[in-house]
Order: C-alpha cells, then sequence, then structure tokens
C-alpha cells in the first residue's frame, strides 16, 4: 500500500507548486471521564500517509531541498505503550511510511518553520482542532514578521480541502478495491438481517445481526451509526435508538454499512417482515424503486451529478400525484418543491473515506460532472410521517398513508462506459422480497 500512498503524496504535491502543507492528526476523543473512543484517524490525513496514530503531523514541502514529505510521530515510550498500545514511533515511522525525514512530535516547534520558510502559502483546514489552529497560526504570524526583510515566506493561508479533496473523489483502482471488499460484506449483512427480522423481533436485535456479520468477516465495524427502524420509526431519517419491538406488517427499513480500511459501504432496504406489503406499502414501495432504477440508469460518464436527483424527483412527485397525494402542475409542484413533506433529501452524496464523502457537487451555477472513479449512493425514499404537514395548496393525507416510510439505497461507481452498482446483491424488487 506505500505506493498508493506515495502516488497521492505526488499528485497532490504537483498541486502545491511552492506550497506548504501541514495536516493534522486526529485527536483521541473521550467517551466519558477517562474512556476514549476507539481512535479513529481524520480522512485526510490517512489519504496521505496511511499512518493510523493520534497526537501526529504531516508535512508536504515539495519546494524543500531534502525533505519533501515529513512526519511527526509519538516516540517509543515503553511504560505508556504497556497501557495504551504499541507505537510506530520515529526510527519505525521513516521506513514503515517512506517519510524523508521523521521527528517526535516533541520537535514541531524546532523543525516546522524550516519547511514554512521558503514557502509561497500555508495549506492547512482550520477549525479541526482548535489547540494546533493556534500552534500553526502562531508560525504563520512568526514568517509574516520576518517577511518584509526576507522577501520570502508564506504571505497566505489557504484551505487544503478544495485542492486535496478533488483528488479524493476520484477513487484508485486500491480504493475501489476496499469499496468492494465493504460492499460484499455489507451486502451479506442484510441478507443476514432480512432473514433474520420478523414480527416480535427487536430492532436491536436484528442491528445485533448485522454488526456480528461485519466484524465476523474483518470490516472495522458499522461506518455509521446502524438504522433498524420499523413501522414509523422509519419516517425518521436518522432514527438509531433501535429500541422498538416489531410489529405485525411493519415495513422494517435498514440502512446500515461496514467500514473496511476506512472504505465505507452505505445500504438501505425495506421490507415487510410478514412476508407480504400492504396495498398502501406496495404502492408507495413501487414509486420509490421506479425512482431509484431510473436515476440509477442516469450514472454514466459526462452526466451532471444532479441529473439523478433530478430523475428520481420527477418518479415521486408523478407517482405521489397518480395516487392523490400530490395535486397540480408536475413542473409547479418541483419547482416549488412542494414534495418535500414526502421526501426531503438529497438522492445520495459522495461515498469513500468519509460515508457522507468530500467532493463538490456544484461549480457556482454548472452542476459536476461524473467521471470515472465517482463513487456515490442512490437513495430516493418517501417518508409520510403520521403527523405530516402538507405544503399550501396540497391535499390533506388520509389516515392509511400515514406511518409509512421507505428507502432504498446502493452504492453506484461510475465506470469508463458506465456504472457498476456494488451493492445489488441485496433483493429489492417486490417480488423477491415477498419470496424471501
Amino acid at each position: 500500500m506505500q505506493a498508493e500512498y506515495r502516488q497521492r503524496r505526488e499528485k497532490f504535491m504537483e498541486k502545491l507548486g511552492q506550497g506548504t502543507a501541514v495536516l493534522r492528526s486526529a485527536p483521541h476523543a473521550v467517551m466519558h471521564n477517562d474512556v476514549e473512543y476507539n481512535f479513529r484517524q481524520d480522512s485526510d490525513f490517512y489519504y496521505l500517509t496511511g499512518f493510523n496514530e493520534p497526537s501526529a503531523v504531516a508535512v508536504l514541502a515539495p519546494h524543500h531541498d531534502e525533505h519533501r514529505y515529513v512526519l511527526f510521530v509519538r516516540p517509543k515510550d515503553p511504560l505508556k505503550e504497556t497501557w495504551s498500545g504499541l507505537r510506530v514511533g520515529v526510527e519505525a515511522a521513516k521506513t514503515e511510511y517512506e517519510a524523508d525525514e521523521v521527528y517526535s512530535i516533541d520537535e514541531l516547534d524546532e523543525k516546522l518553520p524550516q519547511y514554512l520558510e521558503q514557502s509561497d502559502r500555508i495549506y492547512y483546514r482550520l477549525g479541526r482542532d482548535r489547540a494546533f489552529d493556534t500552534t500553526l497560526l502562531r508560525h504563520w504570524q512568526r514568517c509574516l514578521a520576518t517577511y518584509p526583510k526576507k522577501g520570502v515566506g508564506p504571505i497566505a493561508l489557504e484551505d487544503i480541502g478544495p485542492t486535496l479533496h478533488s483528488l479524493r473523489q476520484v477513487k484508485s483502482e486500491a480504493e475501489i478495491g476496499w469499496m468492494r471488499e465493504a460492499a460484499k460484506i455489507s451486502v451479506n449483512a442484510h441478507n443476514r438481517a432480512m432473514a433474520f427480522a420478523k414480527p416480535g423481533r427487536f430492532e436491536y436485535e436484528v442491528q445485533a445481526e448485522l454488526e456480528h456479520e461485519f466484524r465476523l468477516h474483518g470490516a472495522l465495524g458499522p461506518a455509521y451509526p446502524s438504522i433498524v427502524a420499523s413501522g414509523t420509526n422509519a419516517c425518521i431519517l436518522h432514527y438509531v435508538e433501535n429500541n422498538c419491538q416489531i410489529q405485525e406488517n411493519d415495513l422494517l427499513l435498514i440502512d446500515a454499512g461496514c467500514s473496511c480500511d476506512y472504505y465505507n459501504a452505505d445500504i438501505t432496504r425495506t421490507f415487510p417482515v410478514s412476508g407480504r406489503f400492504t396495498d398502501e406499502q406496495r404502492a408507495l414501495y413501487s414509486i420509490v424503486l421506479e425512482a431509484q432504477l431510473r436515476a440509477i440508469a442516469q450514472a454514466k460518464p459526462g452526466v451532471p451529478y444532479n441529473q439523478c436527483h433530478d430523475t428520481a424527483v420527477r418518479v415521486i412527485v408523478e407517482g405521489l400525484m397518480d395516487l392523490g397525494l400530490l395535486q397540480g402542475d408536475v413542473e409547479e409542484i418541483i419547482k416549488e418543491e412542494k414534495y418535500k413533506p414526502f421526501y426531503m433529501h438529497r438522492t445520495g452524496h459522495w461515498l469513500g473515506l468519509d460515508v457522507h464523502d468530500v467532493g463538490v457537487y456544484q461549480h457556482g451555477e454548472a452542476p459536476h460532472l461524473l467521471e470515472p472513479g465517482h463513487v456515490f449512493t442512490v437513495e430516493p425514499g418517501i417518508y409520510i410521517s403520521p403527523t405530516i404537514q402538507v405544503a399550501e395548496g396540497q391535499p390533506e393525507v388520509d389516515e392509511r398513508w400515514r406511518g409509512i416510510g421507505i428507502r432504498i439505497e446502493d452504492d453506484v461507481l461510475i465506470t469508463s462506459d458506465g456504472h457498476d452498482v456494488l451493492t445489488d446483491g441485496v433483493p429489492k424488487t417486490i417480488e423477491e422480497l415477498e419470496a424471501r
């Protein structure tokens, strides 16, 4: 994998020119009192280094004569390692992570200036670590103070995101491999959960089946808090309590995926736990499935990203009009977003190291165009809350529709000639779901 990280750094440094990029590792987050969550590295930091420890800093200085890639890491400490696990240490980090130079993190204040003073700007993302923000800004201010005398130094501080995230947005073959693995495990977990779910079980029991499958096959764990929402709970988009008992004739919405080497899958399925859709559930489910299939069909190189969403919205609006849940002119309903009480979110998001991955969707008025290597979700839905408030001029919703929530989500990779649905191994047609 070091060749992969090296290639990423080289591509990134080509964009830096005379700039210096400084990246800080993620902090350890506290669960309660002195108990910490499992460490999860900052995605930008991991993307460029593969280094998976806290209290580290990476510096990329393509203009430096000797050290273009520098790491500051925790030194070896036998006593602390007894309590908290082994550290790579300074010497091993230089070999294992191919850095031109590695220092102890304790030497940061002393060593960092040499990598800043010949640059014309500093690339850094403010706001993630306030203490380190203060350190970085102090060094920059010192550079600014000496600029009038030296005539050289960083006179600008620029967000690292736009430069780095355009690279992260297009996945390499190695990244796609990890995402395929995450998708494969997540598909198996959803199929296991579908077979297990039945009236009388609790949502958390189904969650346990999912997450058991994740860990059993080597995933790091859930990519995000698993959603197992039965009945009216499915109308809550980010429902995570998972503590209700599943009832006869409920739909069960499961939104869950695992993480492999920090690369994530994200799948949603909605199905009848009793084995048959009611008439109302079937009618709404058919609309959502048609919206998803037609949105996915749009996914190919050169197509504007928002075309998938626009396609799904139109299918949903027309379907709800056919059922008498919306009325009026299709174009007006879409333009004025009168469908939003039923469908309030976008049809998808980028997927990668982050579940809602980095990357732009729009360039001013122009939408971002899909290209090979993009991975994103396609997840239309219809949610009719028991307390739904319809848009002005729209009909009140009859009680028989209330409390139904449906979402169908797959992960889609753009290929050179079209797309590949990475998660198509989970059933989603009505016939498949009723035959399970």
